[in-house]
């Protein structure tokens, strides 16, 4: 039997899974709207015990977009993190931490950050 690679689904695909499960498809059914067998629609359902969990938002001190491409174009600039930081309003270690979550100062990409979190 020949192995399909590992899918990932995209939260627009989860939201559809459960949309169908509340109407009372089956397992099976929603498997084959996905071109893909019953286990692997199981395995998202079941992570939570068969209730949706609840949708996923950021905290409201996160970094916006908005900060994250101004710290990208003061990067480009040679601003150093503490400059950066004070332009935004926010504490250099923020600044920091961003940084090293995402590539450093030479790797850093606003929306790569942002879709990471």
């Amino acid at each position: 039997m020949k192995q399909r690679p590992r899918i990932y689904y995209s939260e627009t695909q989860k939201a559809l899974m459960w949309d169908r499960w509340r109407k009372g498809d089956t397992i099976h059914q929603i498997g084959k709207l996905f071109d893909r067998g019953h286990s692997s629609i199981q395995r998202i359902l079941s992570e939570n015990g068969g209730i949706q969990p609840p949708q996923r938002h950021r905290a409201p001190q996160a970094l916006t977009l908005a900060e994250r491409e101004e710290i990208s174009r003061s990067l480009v600039f040679g601003l150093s993190i503490r400059s950066i930081a004070a332009r935004l309003g926010r504490a250099p270690s923020t600044i920091s931490r961003e940084l090293q979550r995402n590539g450093g100062s030479q790797g850093y990409r606003a929306s790569q950050a942002n879709r990471h979190g």
